[in-house]
């Protein structure tokens, strides 16, 4: 007596001939997973050189810090103090950003001696980045943590920078308010384009607001209480 199978030879041959391409998915998924952990530790690891920047050059005027948090979009190096004069806290706002830069440079010229720089247009296609290399996508990460702290809005560095710019030419209080009112300008104008283009916009411009009002929240409030003591000397 003789017995056959419910499935045909065909579909066992089809089955066999997937089996394959099943595995090399399956290895191509864990590689890619693999890939993107190194690249967002590498990526943390740039985000605590930024704020060592910082740090570091803080330490120079005789500030130090009390600690480095590191959070998923970003880092905070608290310091004692800003620095009271403009010019060194130009140097030290300014130190972060260009940390990412020296980062930045240094990866171009990797790419450029090892001939593996890829064409400027693949910029416009987010989806073709992800086939880029390490290294390229790397190196555009650093120029977006610069250019992104650079934004002249409190809490960025770029709030602080030009804080310190207006200092030049005016006091240290009339500075901030202007920064503060500058930067929650341009977080309003970042949620109104995040309804529109980004909704990770919506999310960044509220930061930038609630940082702006508490900057200048906490500089009327030390005004207020300056006030006060003088009038009781």
């Amino acid at each position: 007596m003789m017995f056959r199978s419910p499935v045909s030879k065909s579909t066992i041959n089809k089955i066999k001939r997937l089996k394959p391409k099943a595995v090399i998915r399956g290895n191509i998924g864990k590689t890619h997973a693999f890939g993107s952990s190194v690249f967002i530790l590498a990526l943390f690891v740039c985000v605590i050189f930024h704020e060592f920047g910082h740090a570091l050059t803080a330490k120079r005027y005789n500030i130090q810090t009390k600690d480095v948090t590191v959070y998923p979009i970003g880092g905070v190096a608290t310091l004692e103090s800003m620095p009271r004069k403009p010019k060194q806290e130009l140097m030290v706002a300014f130190a972060g950003p260009a940390v990412n830069i020296v980062i930045a440079a240094a990866l171009w010229i990797y790419m450029q001696l090892s001939a593996t720089m890829p064409v400027w247009t693949v910029l416009k296609n987010v989806d073709h980045m992800q086939t880029e290399s390490f290294v390229f996508n790397l190196f555009v990460a650093n120029i977006i943590l610069a250019v992104f702290n650079l934004i002249p809005a409190f809490p960025m560095d770029g709030g602080r920078v030009l804080r310190a710019l207006l200092a030049f030419k005016m006091d240290r209080s009339k500075a901030t308010r202007i920064a503060a009112e500058v930067g929650q300008f341009l977080a309003i104008l970042l949620v109104f384009l995040g309804f529109f283009f980004n909704f990770w916009l919506v999310f960044i411009g509220l930061f930038i607001y609630l940082g702006a009002i508490a900057k200048l929240l906490m500089k009327l409030h030390t005004a207020y209480w300056k006030a006060m003591m003088f009038e009781k000397c």
